[in-house]
């Protein structure tokens, strides 16, 4: 079900990997999260950059691109609402290992990284499931590394829109072809050629450096097996939707407003 943002209020839960924990680490986590608003391009963090802090998507989508010495700049992931954006925290690095660029505009809640790493180091099922994201995330990565070298613009295009589908609220995204031929390491005519085909075929709106998705069913039939690898990994490794949200009723309320009202 894709919720629009502005009739929706953020909650922490809305976070898949938060909703997944705990409901002992819930309590603890939840009073020092902080709600905030991520802007198109902004950039999160650098590579080699320390991380104060860890972020939780809402309903925005975060990049993680790898930088070239001439400049260039390849996507190998994207962050959203199945997950947590700082995975070298708790993995025992608390520097970036990629720059993360924020797709589109959107809620998250960050978290101080040390209170991330400490619950980690109790080696509970924190540890257990953040371990099972940092795989998940690995798979990710691996596979846009595959669907680089032998697929086609088009192909990639609808992988990408897919994964940011699944890591969000809502069917609209800020991206400009300039931003999508960064992403895909590709040249901008070629980005045009792809997204007039989606267009034409009215798998997506797109006007103006925004894209709407109109016709997801279209969207995975044209898309390589990229895409449902990567997802039935994450379906694999993470708990089901339906847990996320049964874990919903579990935390108190008062806990809960508390970080609405911030």
């Amino acid at each position: 079900m894709i919720f629009d943002r502005f009739s929706v209020s953020p909650s922490p839960l809305q976070n898949h990997l938060l909703a997944a924990l705990a409901v002992e680490t819930q309590n603890k986590l939840v009073p020092h999260l902080e709600l905030v608003v991520l802007s198109p391009g902004e950039v999160l963090a650098e590579f080699g950059e320390t991380m104060s802090h860890v972020y939780f998507p809402i309903d925005s989508v975060v990049s993680l691109m790898c930088n070239i010495e001439n400049g260039g700049t390849t996507e190998v992931a994207v962050v959203g609402n199945e997950g947590v954006l700082g995975v070298a925290i708790f993995m025992g690095n608390m520097t970036a290992m990629m720059q993360a660029v924020v797709l589109n505009t959107g809620f998250a809640y960050r978290l101080p990284a040390r209170m991330l790493k400490a619950e980690f180091d109790l080696f509970g099922p924190a540890m257990d499931l953040l371990l099972r994201y940092a795989m998940a995330l690995i798979t990710q990565v691996s596979q846009t590394s595959v669907c680089s070298r032998h697929h086609s613009i088009e192909q990639r295009l609808c992988r990408l829109l897919l994964l940011s589908l699944d890591r969000s609220l809502t069917s609209s995204f800020s991206m400009t072809q300039e931003q999508i031929s960064a992403m895909l390491g590709v040249r901008r005519e070629g980005v045009t050629s792809a997204a007039s085909t989606l267009l034409n075929l009215g798998a997506i709106h797109y006007s103006r450096g925004h894209i709407k998705v109109l016709d997801r069913p279209q969207l995975e039939r044209r898309s390589c097996e990229c895409y449902a690898v990567v997802k039935n990994e994450v379906d694999r490794l993470l708990p089901p939707t339906l847990s996320r949200r049964v874990a919903k009723a579990r935390i108190g309320a008062s806990t809960v407003n508390s970080v609405f009202h911030q």
